[in-house]
């Protein structure tokens, strides 16, 4: 027996109006240039769903790919491939009914199986993905067993039960699973091009997407060019002709290039934003964003071995002070963070962190004392590299803390500025002492969070290992109340501090004011450029 799931918001919005693409409002006429430019920090890594990892890689794949849904202005879900799904009585498996008219680039009708190749291939050993603990997340059957290499890959809990039905059994009930589904590493891709092209298969020649959009080009560190595909399923209510992501690492070279007409949209420079909002009011704006800045440190053998002692680590979490940083540094909006969690997650309680109420003056007593312990000191001074992004607002953080630290407890920090790539490459062989990490949510709940840090994550660069951590993740998916354990896990990691938590992020941004469609009360900031359009002033 099976219990039918109204999506009640989602059926509602796809029969009231075009909610999945561009809605433009009585009154407003639409201009004659319907081509959005805008800034990215670094270079895409890879355009292949299973593969990327990144934010901005996320915004250009989101053109090019759909899933089973997507996220209205709000973050509510709304249909994409999926119109909607059946829920068995036990919660344990979906039934996604499939939208018949949904189509690949070259015509080919978008099917269940595409899915089930997809998911089996995210969590194929051989695939390598990053994100494959995404679905152990999701407690999709078997996946850890397939992860692992103990299962074969066919026994993942997917299932096409016709070309347009794709059947998803969990392990466990996960009430926030259909939130998941709107990330990128469960989009579907063609199997036959990938079977064709191999590694090349994401090359602008060769791909076939089932996106608003295809790529046109892509040079690797300069830009993304994709331009409207006529075969998505609703390209009749899609505006913008052509997207370009321009690849910028200085963000005041961005903003004069803004200035200039260059960008329809860029970052606001690290503590600009009071002046720009005062001077431009309606282009500068800045949200609660879901992402999490910190420095992870690396507890393996390839790490500084006097990072391996917590009390170090806390005492240089602890002479961070992060009001200075946020008031003095950032200067719009953004959070001091004890936590790892972004505040603003829907239904997060945030936990009590004893060092969070402390004054800074204590903290810095504190983390004295415990470096002392340690055995650093004048005679003796601890020597850390810290590896970041090229970034000003990086660099600016960086040597901010840098200065705390020397100033405080006599710390002498180096400082290793690579581009992106290298960066995370590095991160992802252990091949560092300290990183500049940042975490934006995969979907709106702390298990997107907190599920980093368990042993298995893909995306635990600091290779940190807690078996009462990894216990209390594994069973806040059944909790009556979750946030029981979240609140726990969060204490772990500020016992044991495998990373030290900086800030909660603001999205700090300048817009053209004839763009319209930006989501603006999303805390994901999950955007479709399907849902933009431009308007004559």
């Amino acid at each position: 027996m099976k219990k039918r799931l109204l999506l009640s918001t989602i059926l509602s919005l796809s029969v009231a109006f075009p909610a999945l693409a561009a809605n433009p409002q009585p009154g407003e006429e639409l201009s004659d240039n319907q081509v959005y430019t805008y800034r990215i920090l670094d270079a895409i890594k890879s355009m292949d769903p299973q593969i990327s990892t990144d934010v901005e890689g996320s915004d250009v794949l989101r053109s090019l790919f759909e899933g089973l849904y997507n996220e209205d202005g709000d973050g509510n879900l709304v249909p994409a491939v999926a119109l909607s799904h059946d829920l068995s009585e036990d919660k344990l498996v979906y039934t996604f009914h499939l939208r018949p008219e949904s189509k690949w680039s070259n015509g080919d009708p978008v099917t269940a199986n595409d899915f089930v190749y997809s998911w089996q291939r995210l969590a194929d050993p051989a695939t390598a993905s990053e994100y494959a603990w995404y679905l152990e997340l999701g407690h999709v059957k078997n996946a850890a067993d397939i992860i692992a290499g103990t299962t074969p890959v066919d026994q993942l809990g997917v299932k096409a039960i016709d070309d347009h039905t794709f059947e998803v059994t969990l392990d466990a009930p996960v009430p926030y699973f259909p939130k998941m589904l709107t990330h990128t590493s469960v989009f579907p891709i063609n199997k036959a091009v990938v079977d064709k092209f191999g590694a090349d298969w994401t090359k602008p020649e060769n791909m076939v997407g089932n996106g608003a959009y295809t790529l046109k080009e892509h040079t690797l560190g300069e830009k993304v060019v994709m331009v409207r595909n006529p075969a998505y399923w609703d390209d009749a209510h899609t505006v913008i002709t052509e997207i370009n992501a321009v690849t910028i690492n200085d963000e005041n070279v961005a903003l004069t290039r803004y200035d200039a007409g260059e960008l329809d949209q860029t970052d606001v420079p690290t503590g600009q934003y009071p002046s720009l909002k005062e001077a431009r009011p309606d282009e500068a704006s800045s949200t609660p964003y879901s992402c999490s800045y910190t420095y992870v440190i690396n507890l393996t053998e390839k790490g500084n071995p006097a990072l391996q002692d917590v009390n170090v680590r806390k005492a240089l979490s602890y002479a961070v002070d992060r009001q200075i940083l946020v008031d003095k540094v950032l200067q719009a909006g953004q959070a001091p963070a004890y936590n790892w969690t972004h505040f603003a997650v829907n239904g997060f309680a945030m936990p009590e962190i004893d060092y969070a109420k402390w004054t800074q003056e204590d903290r810095d007593a504190k983390a004295a004392e415990l470096l002392t312990a340690a055995g650093f000191g004048a005679d003796n001074p601890l020597k850390i590299q810290l590896n970041y992004n090229t970034s000003e607002g990086h660099k600016k953080i960086a040597e901010a803390i840098a200065a705390m630290w020397k100033q405080k407890l006599g710390v002498e920090l180096t400082l290793n500025n690579m581009e992106w790539k290298v960066h995370t490459d590095k991160m992802q062989a252990q091949d560092f002492e300290m990183g500049r990490y940042a975490w934006c949510g995969d979907y709106n709940e702390a298990s997107t969070y907190l599920g980093l840090f368990t042993t298995t994550s893909g995306n635990n660069n600091g290779k940190y290992s807690n078996a009462e951590y990894d216990k209390l993740l594994d069973e806040s998916s059944t909790a009556a109340d979750p946030n029981v354990n979240y609140t726990a896990a969060e204490q772990l990691l500020a016992n044991d501090m495998p990373m030290i938590p900086i800030y909660h992020y603001t999205k700090v941004r300048m817009n053209k004011t004839d763009i319209r469609g930006l989501p603006m009360n999303n805390v994901q900031q999950t955007w479709y450029a399907k849902d933009l359009y431009r308007v004559k002033q």
